[in-house]
């Protein structure tokens, strides 16, 4: 005869986890993290600065380069 598997607290808790997380997958598309911290635009972040400014850089070399031409 086959021994009875028998279902613990830790193993519900683990599949329900699971399912949990399969669920928001499905719905969000990627994994959602819940448990970080929100950061304030207020407070200083040189490398969120520096992200902005390399955005508008492509434009600012070619007007750069459109007045260097025109002496």
């Amino acid at each position: 005869m086959k021994s009875k598997f028998k279902i613990t607290r830790a193993d519900y808790l683990k599949a329900m986890r699971k399912a949990r997380r399969d669920e928001e997958i499905r719905e969000h598309l990627h994994p959602v993290n819940i448990n970080r911290v929100h950061k304030s635009k207020k407070v200083y972040n040189r490398k969120r600065n520096k992200a902005d400014l390399n955005k508008d850089l492509p434009y600012f070399f070619a007007l750069s380069k459109l007045q260097v031409y025109s002496f």
